[in-house]
């Protein structure tokens, strides 16, 4: 069995101030570097549909309403090696169209270069699955890929 898409196109991540953020045409992935040696219980996490809040020992990391809603009971965060949160949300609009400009509603949001990047990599995602015979984690793409790429669902086989 082959690897997953992103795992073989790689990931487009978008930097910030406390670590970064990426995504997939199904989820939302999120790092935060937090200080060496911390424990899950100094971690407070919240995900819900169109919010999220993070604060560790204390101190407010994160928190908003999320560019596009989520399926709250999907969510999940784990701290690995006691020095980086890494949260996963699962979008609720799951089509290449659905590319986040931003995590939080006006904050964090990708520059134009990284928000283009990160378009082409959901549109390749959707050629994938759409033609699953085909690899295309190497593939180019110019032309129409914005909000997904051409529909080609009427075309006749």
């Amino acid at each position: 069995m082959s690897a997953p898409f992103e795992e073989r196109s790689g990931v487009v991540p978008c930097a910030t101030p406390w670590g970064c953020w990426y995504q997939t045409l199904e989820e939302v992935f999120i790092e935060v570097r937090v200080p060496p040696g911390t424990r899950a219980k100094d971690v407070r996490c919240r995900l819900q549909s169109q919010r999220l809040s993070l604060s560790v020992q204390g101190q407010d990391v994160l928190q908003g309403k999320l560019f596009d809603s989520t399926i709250a009971d999907e969510g999940t965060w784990t701290l690995e090696d006691r020095e980086l949160i890494r949260i996963i949300l699962t979008k609720t609009n799951r089509d290449a169209g659905n590319c986040w400009a931003s995590l939080l509603e006006n904050e964090y949001a990708a520059d134009p270069w990284v928000q283009d990047q990160m378009q082409r990599k959901l549109t390749l995602e959707r050629f994938q699955k759409e033609n699953p015979g085909f690899d295309f984690s190497g593939a180019e793409i110019s032309g129409n890929y914005s909000k997904g790429g051409p529909d080609f669902s009427s075309l006749e086989n």
